[in-house]
């Protein structure tokens, strides 16, 4: 009887501290904007959007000034973070269509599934852009797998792509939102499908037009032209006014049903990215376009949020983490007021370049932690890169990572908590063409690609000769050092090398 009672207060008492381990454990929310750049906060210089919620999760937490995308655009930048690899070791990993197949592995370990087999419960909410299914071809009308529930997210509730490709309609986890199977949806990005007008044909009929020479003059949905054609599921169809609202909410109900054990949200905002068509609330409010009013309802969003965590008393143990997938752009497909009513706003800051750029603009981005319970505030100059999330997650949770998973991340708990300063000692950035930082030093490697791109009005940085910057005294990259300094060019080029064929 004694052994008995023993060991069944044994069993409570480890329990007990299980549960306590389990409660101890950080909540993580990380939020994840698009084509946001590092002139865009009022944290990082910005003196004419005013984003005060942001300002204050920077004032309260740690702000880095030499964070990074891995990548200067969205899809490779996406699964970086999620695998923890180089994205452009593997082909297919460029700017997806909507109807693109699944590129992140099922089989290996993502930033998702590593927080589910931590005990965690799992969500996204807001942008995808990592395809879905197995297939080009795949029936809209039915369950769509694989996808985010194949890759370790328990819950999903996402667009496919981006908000000015098709098909524009919502997923909950692996099913169209309003779907019909009387109106069934089909998508082409070769060939036209179905009756929709386009706004080639029809430019009479978009409430926002398009830039020439960008592809966003397909299948109208919403007034604004598209990239790729779809037909069918009208009541499906999403408008871009009641997008952001839309995944508040769901975000929200997440974090609600899941309060009572850790959690892990990614929070995929799709602002700034085009169609930059903001709720009515806050059009015209910023007086730079709509990307400035894009700004501000990310801002506005980002505070929602943070309120949520508050009235639930979980702040002071979640780790919160704001970032970008990218640079900014202004002209990037249509003709919103981005340009025209700049207004001396700096988007890059004082960077050179933006995204699709392999000048610093291009991946340095505004990059947000607060945690209070554990992080001191103030300012960080470590080097970090999104695709070290993974590695720096696995020392968090104590799971480590299989061999072979994660094979580029790098553990920088140390640097994300504020308890070291350095960081990488070396990233490789990707825009096409690659380039290596170590330590003040980054070197671009030679390339034949366009050094300029008129559609977007982007310096992109390429250039047949090598060039080599220091970055602590050169930021804006205007003075190449490259012949002044030929065995240091010869050193990074190498280990540039190196890297490739790891």
């Amino acid at each position: 009887m004694k052994i008995r009672l023993l060991c069944l207060i044994v069993l409570l008492l480890s329990s007990s501290l299980f549960l306590v381990a389990q409660n101890n454990r950080p909540n993580v929310l990380l939020i994840y904007v698009d084509d946001l750049g590092y002139g865009d906060l009022g944290s990082y210089g910005s003196t004419k959007i005013k984003t005060p919620n942001l300002d204050k999760l920077a004032a309260g937490g740690l702000r880095f000034t030499n964070a990074h995308s891995s990548s200067a655009t969205c899809t490779p930048s996406r699964y970086a973070l999620m695998t923890g690899n180089y994205p452009w070791r593997v082909k297919g990993t460029g700017v997806l269509p909507g109807d693109a197949a699944l590129i992140v592995p099922t089989n290996k370990t993502s930033l998702a599934s590593q927080f589910k087999d931590a005990g965690y419960a799992t969500g996204i909410v807001g942008k995808w852009h990592l395809g879905l299914g197995d297939a080009v071809a795949k029936n809209w009308n039915e369950s769509i797998k694989p996808g985010p529930k194949e890759i370790g997210f328990d819950y999903s509730f996402i667009f496919p792509a981006t908000a000015d490709r098709v098909p524009t309609v919502f997923l909950e986890n692996q099913t169209v939102v309003a779907g019909n199977a009387a109106d069934p949806i089909q998508v082409d990005y070769k060939n036209k499908v179905g009756n929709d007008p386009t706004g080639k044909e029809h430019p009479e009929l978009l409430k926002m037009l398009s830039s020439p020479g960008q592809g966003h003059d397909h299948t109208i949905v919403n007034g604004i032209g598209r990239i790729g054609y779809m037909s069918g599921g009208k009541a499906a169809r999403w408008t871009d006014e009641e997008m952001p609202m839309t995944f508040l909410t769901k975000a929200k109900d997440f974090i609600v049903a899941n309060q009572q054990k850790p959690f892990f949200l990614l929070y995929a905002l799709t602002e700034p990215h085009v169609p930059r068509m903001p709720s009515t609330m806050f059009k015209g409010k910023s007086g730079l376009g709509y990307r400035g009013d894009a700004i501000l309802q990310l801002d506005w969003a980002v505070g929602e949020i943070l309120k949520e965590l508050d009235q639930l008393g979980l702040s002071k143990n979640t780790l919160v983490i704001f970032s970008s997938d990218n640079g900014p752009v202004l002209d990037d497909g249509y003709q919103d007021g981005a340009v025209t009513q700049l207004n001396g706003h700096k988007p890059a800051g004082i960077l050179r370049g933006g995204k699709y750029s392999i000048f610093e603009a291009g991946t340095r981005v505004p990059m947000i932690v607060s945690w209070p319970a554990k992080i001191k505030t103030g300012v960080s100059d470590a080097l970090i890169c999104q695709i070290d999330f993974l590695a720096t997650f696995s020392n968090l949770l104590k799971k480590p990572l299989p061999k072979g998973d994660g094979a580029d991340s790098e553990n920088q708990l140390a640097a994300l908590l504020g308890q070291s300063k350095t960081g990488r000692e070396i990233l490789v950035e990707h825009a096409g063409t690659l380039s290596i930082v170590q330590g003040n030093w980054k070197y671009i490697e030679p390339s034949d690609r366009a050094a300029y791109d008129p559609t977007t009005d982007t310096e992109l940085g390429n250039a047949k000769m090598p060039q080599l910057y220091d970055l602590s005294k050169d930021p804006s990259e205007r003075n190449n050092l490259a012949s002044q300094y030929p065995d240091k060019v010869k050193a990074l080029a190498e280990k540039l090398l190196q890297i490739k064929n790891k």
